[in-house]
């Protein structure tokens, strides 16, 4: 079970990454683009970018961690459960969304 403290601890491993808000919600950033941020519209959901083309199987690999709604429809993100996420798939989560936010 994450929280938003190991979201900051894995974040910190990532080069250049600044921490700021999105929608007045707490975020990391890297060269100004978020690549990890907590859903103002989802309590307890960590927002992250995703490669298009790989969503749809992230989505269906494991949707009791992560998942979409209407608000996110048509935009390369997924949301993950923090209370359902271990360090290891926040991990690879924020790295992938930090490699396609500083690519």
């Amino acid at each position: 079970m994450a929280i938003w403290k190991d979201v900051q601890r894995l974040a910190r491993e990532f080069p250049d990454t600044e921490e700021s808000t999105v929608y007045r919600m707490p975020a990391f950033k890297v060269r100004g683009k978020s690549f990890a941020w907590m859903s103002p519209h989802e309590e307890g959901a960590l927002v992250t970018r995703a490669d298009p083309d790989e969503l749809p199987l992230l989505l269906a690999s494991r949707p009791e961690l992560y998942f979409t709604t209407p608000h996110y429809e048509g935009h390369p993100m997924v949301l993950i459960r923090l209370e359902a996420a271990g360090d290891e798939e926040l991990r690879e989560r924020m790295q992938d969304s930090f490699d396609l936010a500083s690519g």
